[in-house]
């Protein structure tokens, strides 16, 4: 197919810059011998894992359905964490997963016996914060993700092979080696007795800019002081600026400002617009005022809210023009949703400038919801 064929709205999915993220983070693997593993909360188009699975190690879930995923769809290592697990899903974990995080030591004790042998760990906090916003931080005051030092029992390291942390959200190495000063301080007489240390997700490995030699060196310096494997889980890095989401004006409004109807929604599909609050980058757009045609992007949902953001353009917007919001492929498709009845956007790839429709979505996906 051609761009034009697609209806819209539609996220689309550039394998091509896919892969060279991927190539990016096989190249760490393979300097570090660290494993790498997706993170599916941030990306989960299965439709890649078999590509994804030619250059990491694994995957990992937060729950039951995404590890079903992982199970069913990739290969190699499959990790689970979950701040409390139920009772009725765990056997199926055990089944399907080789790598269990606990959140507490608690759900150490209540869970390691029926384990099955699996590879646990416990997630820690190591009470060190790098960003300000605190919905993204877990080291925020009364974080419930992962123990502190404080509240740590020693008596369940016999059932721990590992430890794992993550407090990091769209962040460079030099914040990543800061944490681990402040993990080590706190638990790293424990290190020599694990067989591997997590080092989550939130690293922007494969952004512009980003410091991999220092990673790298981080990397190889805890691996062999502790003698243990390092993992490292990013979602983010894995798809970054790999996807699009095609959207058409619908109409043109005028009050105060002149306002441009969308046939997408920032609440129903690039949800972290409004809880971030982040500005989506559009092509060929500014910031408003610095073009000479500013229009703010909205919805044709209900919600007064609903509103992507106000962009500039060169030249003046009109019914049926296609707008391109970049940086779609990431906290998108797992996070939509159909308020309103909004239909989903179809989902296609394109590859070589070739583009080709995966899967579109109707009312039946709407009704089965509810």
């Amino acid at each position: 197919m051609k761009l034009n064929e697609l209806f819209t709205p539609v996220y689309v999915i550039d394998e091509d810059r896919l892969t060279q993220n991927l190539e990016i983070l096989a190249g760490v693997e393979e300097r570090t011998g660290c494993k790498i593993l997706l993170a599916q909360k941030a990306f989960s188009c299965y439709h890649f894992y078999p590509l994804i699975s030619k250059y990491l190690s694994g995957y990992t879930s937060s729950g039951l359905y995404e590890a079903h995923l992982a199970h069913e769809e990739g290969r190699g290592e499959n990790h689970v964490y979950c701040p409390a697990y139920l009772e009725s899903e765990f056997a199926e974990i055990t089944e399907i997963c080789d790598h269990i995080i606990f959140n507490s030591t608690e759900q150490v004790k209540k869970f390691a016996p029926l384990a099955n042998g699996r590879s646990l760990g416990l997630r820690i906090n190591p009470e060190h914060s790098t960003q300000s916003s605190a919905i993204y931080d877990p080291c925020a005051k009364y974080s419930r993700l992962g123990v502190t030092k404080q509240n740590f029992c020693k008596d369940v390291l016999s059932f721990l092979e590992g430890f794992h942390i993550h407090t990091l959200c769209e962040q460079g190495a030099e914040d990543l080696v800061s944490t681990v000063r402040a993990f080590e301080k706190n638990f790293g007489m424990y290190f020599n007795r694990l067989k591997w240390l997590n080092l989550g997700g939130g690293h922007h490995i494969t952004k512009e800019g980003y410091n991999i030699s220092l990673l790298e060196s981080e990397i190889k310096r805890l691996a062999d002081k502790y003698g243990v494997q390092i993992y490292l889980e990013p979602g983010e890095a894995v798809a970054l600026n790999a996807g699009y989401l095609y959207t058409k004006v619908l109409e043109i409004a005028h009050n105060g400002m002149d306002i441009a109807i969308l046939d997408c929604s920032a609440e129903c599909h690039m949800p972290d617009v409004l809880e971030m609050p982040y500005r989506p980058p559009l092509e060929g757009s500014g910031k408003a005022g610095e073009k000479k045609y500013t229009y703010r992007l909205s919805s044709r949902t209900c919600l007064a809210g609903d509103i992507i953001g106000d962009y500039s353009f060169d030249t003046p917007l009109k019914c049926g023009d296609v707008l391109s919001f970049s940086d779609m492929a990431i906290y998108t498709m797992v996070k939509n949703n159909t308020f309103n009845g909004m239909p989903l956007p179809a989902i296609a790839k394109v590859k070589g400038g070739k583009y080709t429709l995966l899967k579109t979505f109707g009312y039946a996906d709407f009704k089965s919801r509810l």
